[in-house]
Formats: structure tokens, sequence, C-alpha cells
């Protein structure tokens, strides 16, 4: 990882359609923005925030998420995430996360990814079907 450093941010986006409700992805019954997208949506924020920070050999893991989801989105509104980068503890970053609909917020929390070679993380993954 080059010179990164806690502060950088980084952002991601979606309009919610059908294939993002609760209903379709079965974390629910309802035709509201699914949590695990809103999860997805804030990792993803998370991997912009170091994409000018890695090179093509390395890589980052999610490793642990802790979030609230605090207000229901309609299909059709459009939501974002935003990742700040608080602490750096060897390879292992921590950031702040949140996401918002064009209402307000809608969810927070703290998600943490560790840094990895990518070939060799991918070689050890598929040695468990031999």
């Amino acid at each position: 990882m080059k010179n990164i450093s806690v502060g950088i941010t980084g952002t991601a986006e979606i309009i919610v359609s059908e294939n993002e409700l609760a209903v379709t992805v079965g974390s629910g019954s309802l035709e509201v923005f699914a949590t695990p997208c809103m999860v997805a949506l804030m990792e993803k924020s998370a991997c912009n925030c170091l994409s000018g920070y890695i090179g093509d050999d390395f890589t980052t893991v999610g490793t642990e998420i802790n979030v609230r989801h605090l207000s229901a989105t309609p299909v059709g509104m459009k939501v974002y995430a935003e990742a700040v980068l608080t602490e750096i503890n060897g390879r292992e970053l921590v950031f702040d996360v949140k996401a918002f609909d064009e209402a307000g917020i809608i969810g927070e929390g703290v998600h943490k990814r560790f840094g990895v070679n990518s070939e060799i993380f991918t070689q050890k993954t598929y040695s468990k079907i031999k």
C-alpha cells in the first residue's frame, strides 16, 4: 500500500431497484432497501477509498463489519455510502462508514479490512477444495 494515511475517504452510490429489496435478497419480507445491500455499499465505499493506494498484486478483504440500519429506503431512491479511514494497524484498516438516502442518514458503523497479497490469498482459499 502506497502512502496510505488516516483521513482518506471513499464513496459509492446506487439507485435502489427491485434487485436490492429485502424481499428479493431474502433478508425480510418488505419491499425496502435490504440491510445486506447497504452493507455491501458501505464495503464498496471503503474499497473505493483505497483504490489509488493499492497495487495490482495487493488487495484488501473485509474481515469485520458492525453497522446499524437506522431508516428504511423505498425503491427508486438514491443511496450513497461514505467511508473514512480512521485507523491503520499494520495491515488492518479501520473505517467509519455511513449510508444516506435522499432524506438523510440510513446507516452507520465500523468496517475493518485486511491487506493481503492477491495471489497468495487466492491460492490458500482454493487449496480448500483438493
